[in-house]
């Protein structure tokens, strides 16, 4: 085991943990000597400027990086990035909206329908086939926090974090799982943890602090996604330091070959998963291991479910899930024209309207054929101002302007690999169930403030819909309930003709 997570953090470019109480050693002539060769045939060897003047523990740790790159597919990788090939601008894509049959909406769907999802979801976590996969390797910097982003207080009256109500969503499921099978202890539901180089050991703290909200700690799988090096506008790999290549994590679609380096894939293997649920931790609103969600994507046997959330308006700037060239893909805001952006269909909806939340549904099988299709994923280009050591100077740089790109691929890549009759879309209430979590507080849009008013009003709505009044004394408004009471609003009709003052936090339940 220790020996597969070596090599696989070699291939993303980290470097494995020296066991304590073991000086780190150069490494031997021959091996050095091999490993230069392959950057001077790469044209990168300017990577080893200052090797020769690094002490010993700098020279391991900076021959370790380098041992873990593959120089020429950094190349590779750079070329096409810096020179992307010409579009024939003859031949341009068709992009239609997603096939009838491919999409559900809760919005226009009825309430036995959708409690047949529900139910059927819930027996297959209560089987213990469904598992849970949180891509948290964001920092709160845009926040004003240097933690972790799931580590972020919204400013709830309870003081919840983002990760303990994710945690406590989890919870709750599996105990609506073993009350509706008659089950002898809850189910399980794996939780696989991405993190990023910055966020890993805090998120490993901050979980190990709070005694992991209530989960088994076996069942919370804290792992690392990949970094890929930062590439200067002339093609060359950046220098962090002399003993150190300048990296960024490879995006969010660097789940996927996380998860193999990783060894969660095999964890997942191991526990028999079928179904797996994958989220951003930014969202507040988030149904963790949503069994409505599971139960539609099961009934269809497919491989990529999607949800999404209705368009607010034409000129909305959000990424949209449509059928390009027959396939199912994601396109920018930037990417359409007016007239696109402003379609009507029969209904006088908007034609485009599947604004993508990036909160996806993948069957195990489709994760068991990674091998087959990673490197395929495209690169996106995010052009940057990244410091640097001048290789030939030594000196260190602090650019004014981008001079640099970072590589990085998006979880959504993966979608046009799969046909139309392998991926389903499931249109969800935005007041339910999406609230992003970006920008500092005051901004007015998808900040704290935001974050905490939209939990507030839900509760406040599961409240009134279980017969109970909900009254304001101030401009505070809105009940905070616990995910440990409530999943979706249900369980609250102990409630019923209580006068509720607000703001409020329902912690206990009638039976409590």
């Amino acid at each position: 085991m220790a020996e597969v997570l070596r090599k696989g953090l070699e291939k993303v470019g980290l470097k494995s943990p020296e066991p304590e109480g073991i000086p780190p050693t150069e490494p031997a002539a021959n091996d050095l000597a091999e490993l230069r060769e392959k950057y001077e045939k790469a044209e990168q060897d300017h990577v080893f400027a200052f090797y020769d003047e690094l002490d010993t523990a700098g020279k391991a740790a900076l021959y370790e990086q380098l041992s873990g790159i593959d120089p020429r597919r950094i190349n590779i990788l750079a070329d096409k990035a810096l020179h992307p090939p010409k579009q024939d601008e003859d031949k341009q894509p068709t992009i239609e909206p997603l096939p009838s049959e491919a999409v559900d909406s809760l919005l226009e769907t009825d309430e036995e329908q959708i409690k047949k999802w529900y139910e059927a979801g819930l027996d297959l976590v209560a089987e213990d086939k469904v598992a849970v996969v949180l891509m948290a390797g964001g920092q709160g910097t845009r926040l004003g926090s240097s933690d972790p982003k799931g580590c972020f207080n919204i400013g709830l009256p309870s003081n919840k974090s983002l990760f303990q109500m994710q945690a406590e969503r989890i919870t709750k499921i599996q105990q609506l799982a073993r009350k509706k099978k008659g089950l002898d202890e809850d189910a399980t539901v794996p939780w696989y943890v991405m993190t990023s180089g910055p966020t890993r050991r805090p998120t490993q703290e901050f979980f190990e602090k709070n005694k992991y909200f209530g989960l088994d700690k076996k069942d919370v799988i804290i792992f690392e996604q990949g970094v890929l090096p930062c590439i200067s506008n002339e093609g060359k790999i950046l220098m962090e330091s002399k003993s150190k290549v300048a990296v960024a994590p490879d995006g969010n679609g660097g789940i996927y070959q996380a998860l193999i380096m990783s060894e969660a894939r095999g964890d997942m293997r191991k526990r028999g998963i079928e179904h797996i649920h994958a989220y951003c931790v930014d969202n507040c609103l988030v149904k963790v291991a949503d069994p409505v969600f599971i139960g539609v994507a099961a009934e269809k046997k497919v491989d990529i479910a999607t949800k999404v959330v209705r368009k607010r308006a034409a000129k909305e700037s959000v990424g949209l899930i449509v059928q390009k060239d027959g396939k199912p893909d994601v396109i920018e805001y930037s990417e359409m024209d007016e007239e696109m952006a402003k379609a009507t269909d029969s209904g006088d909806r908007l034609k485009f309207r599947a604004a993508n939340i990036v909160n996806h549904y993948y069957s195990f099988k489709f994760f068991e054929s990674i091998e087959e299709w990673y490197n395929k994923l495209p690169h996106h280009v995010a052009r940057k101002k990244i410091p640097y050591i001048d290789t030939e100077k030594g000196e260190s740089v602090k650019p004014e302007k981008p001079n640099g790109i970072k590589l990085e691929q998006f979880v959504f890549d993966v979608f046009p690999l799969v046909g139309m009759d392998k991926f389903a879309c499931l249109e969800v209430d935005r007041a339910e169930e999406f609230s992003p979590l970006k920008n500092a507080a005051g901004t007015g849009e998808d900040d704290p403030e935001t974050s905490k008013k939209d939990i507030m009003q839900q509760g406040a709505r599961w409240l009134k819909n279980a017969g109970a009044t909900v009254v304001s004394e101030s401009d505070q408004t809105g009940v905070e309930v616990s995910p440990l009471i409530s999943y979706g609003g249900e369980g609250l009709d102990y409630l019923k003709g209580r006068e509720v003052k607000a703001p409020a936090v329902i912690e206990k339940s009638g039976a409590q």
